[in-house]
């Protein structure tokens, strides 16, 4: 394709206005009110009326209680309100600059979706998908112009979660892709630029604080509870791995878990746990189950057992001992993992590190956790793992040995 040709498909002067989003659940809605609330003039589309129905009424319970906290008055709820039209014919996006599809993770139907798409909207729109796993060169291939397709993926809750991670296909122009990285900037988000390659930056990255977790409560080693404390107290997680599964779904974790195991031809750092599967089977998928991990209350938090047995010094110290084995084998475990996606040129250093604490609340990037705790010290545990199993899941990034050897950290 010439330069010429190109520049048809986005003008970089062109204002992104008007947005089309396709797909009126959670994720639909939340993007579709970033938008709104940037200016743009956003219509959401749903072929299910009553999925519509529930994005309206969720946005309306949503910035009602932005103005009891004071965050905005009634004449800014007003406005983000009127900038959202709902509509179930996707011909109604025609008049789109932009269009994001968040819809099933299902590679045939976002094809479908967009072959069909393509048809009604003008020449210079840009098609993006919210796919947080699947490949953006293969979506961008149901289209007449591919180069038109890049990825936008968005985290849950939209309006709260800072990060966005932008994909480039190999097929994306490079118009597309400045396009779009301005545009989301000018929505107040921090955007990461990741290669395509399966779970991008973040569902790749993160695997281990699930994997491992579910890897040691497998072993025997801990419990659930214990394990999540480890990484809460110790680590200054948020949440821990079992209650973020729980929080996420244990269908939709698996999911993910699996598709980028097998997206990496079985690579088994990637190798999804047979306890989640089961859980997932059981239909005990977390919060919106009310039993996952945990047992939950009807107001979805989680029922605490009573216990009155005291600890006695020795038995405390050694939970503590064990709560430090369980956080450095998970962190090691993920600093190597995002090690492994810089060795790779996934994305850069800073964006890895924004993308783990924009996108999903780490309290550091790993990458300066690992020049916090130094490259011999990644290495070695590393190595110790590796010593112990004898699995290639246990390998070491290349990468941390190359920096370890000259001495060197991946921020000065």
């Amino acid at each position: 394709m010439s330069e010429n040709q190109k520049s048809k498909i986005v003008n970089p002067q062109f204002p992104i206005s008007h947005i089309g989003i396709i797909g009126g659940g959670t994720m639909g809605s939340g993007i579709a009110q970033v938008a709104a609330t940037s200016g743009c003039k956003v219509k959401l589309f749903d072929t299910n009326q009553a999925a519509l129905d529930k994005a309206k009424a969720s946005l309306e319970k949503i910035l009602s209680r932005l103005i009891e906290k004071g965050r905005i008055n009634s004449e800014e709820k007003n406005r983000i309100q009127s900038n959202i039209l709902y509509v179930d014919r996707l011909k109604d996006l025609s008049d789109s600059n932009l269009t994001i599809e968040a819809i099933i993770e299902n590679l045939e139907i976002k094809k479908k979706v967009f072959s069909e798409l393509e048809t009604y909207v003008s020449d210079d729109c840009i098609i993006a998908s919210n796919t947080s796993s699947l490949s953006i060169a293969s979506i961008a291939a149901s289209l007449e112009k591919p180069e038109r397709c890049v990825g936008i993926h968005f985290f849950n809750p939209a309006p709260l979660m800072k990060l966005v991670e932008v994909i480039p296909a190999i097929q994306t122009s490079k118009e597309v892709l400045e396009k779009s990285i301005e545009t989301i900037s000018n929505w107040k988000k921090v955007v990461a630029v990741a290669k395509d390659t399966p779970g991008f930056i973040v569902n790749r990255v993160a695997r281990p604080f699930y994997g491992e977790a579910l890897r040691i409560y497998e072993e025997g080693i801990a419990s659930f509870s214990e394990i999540d404390k480890a990484m809460k107290t110790i680590g200054g997680f948020r949440m821990g791995p079992f209650e973020l599964m729980d929080f996420i779904g244990n269908d939709v974790n698996y999911t993910v878990t699996e598709t980028v195991f097998t997206a990496f031809y079985f690579d088994p750092r990637y190798k999804p746990a047979f306890t989640q599967k089961r859980f997932s089977e059981a239909g005990y998928l977390g919060r919106k189950s009310g039993k996952g991990y945990y047992d939950y209350d009807e107001n979805n938090r989680i029922v605490i057992p009573s216990s009155n047995v005291i600890q006695s010094e020795s038995e405390e110290s050694k939970n503590k001992e064990l709560a430090e084995t369980i956080f450095n084998r998970v962190l090691v475990m993920l600093i190597n993992e995002a090690a492994d996606a810089l060795f790779l040129n996934i994305a850069s250093a800073e964006d890895i590190d924004n993308a783990m604490t924009k996108g999903v609340n780490y309290p550091k990037g790993l990458l300066a956790w690992a020049d916090e705790k130094g490259m011999d010290w990644c290495v070695e545990k590393m190595d110790e793992l590796y010593n112990q199993y004898h699995e290639d899941r246990y390998r070491c990034s290349p990468l941390l040995r190359k920096m370890n050897r000259e001495n060197k950290t991946f921020f000065s």
